[in-house]
């Protein structure tokens, strides 16, 4: 079953306003934006922290702007804290993992490595997203 909500991993924000997925990975981006962009906190910690010029800042900040934003509720914090012991995971990664968990979207991410052992998790790669109907 195809899940109808999705959770962007910072990479895939950048990827996807540089335009650096194939042509079926944007069409696929297209239609996950248009339903309204979700991130993590973090991922809008990451994103707007970076020093970039100020027209990709006002990119990323009208992104930002434009998303849902999911906020870090104690049960994302208790599952992050499984995730570091059991896995090892980074601490974003873990954050964005556990977020993506409790509010059961699944997660576009290009590094589908960092989550793959991950049970309940479900991860879409857009580099790797077939022609969608």
């Amino acid at each position: 079953m195809e899940p109808t909500h999705y959770l962007i991993d910072s990479n895939a924000v950048i990827d996807y306003l540089g335009g650096k997925f194939p042509l079926s990975g944007m069409a696929f981006m297209d239609k996950v934006i248009d339903a309204v962009p979700m991130v993590s906190v973090i991922t809008k910690i990451e994103i707007l922290g970076f020093n970039t010029p100020d027209e990709h800042c006002a990119l990323l900040t009208d992104f930002m702007n434009d998303a849902t934003v999911l906020e870090l509720t104690a049960d994302a914090v208790d599952k992050t804290i499984i995730l570091r012991k059991v896995h090892k995971t980074k601490l974003p990664d873990a954050i964005i993992a556990a977020t993506a968990m409790t509010y059961d979207p699944a997660l576009i991410s290009r590094n589908i490595r960092d989550f793959t052992n991950i049970v309940g998790l479900q991860v879409v790669n857009p580099h790797a997203v077939r022609a969608i109907p």
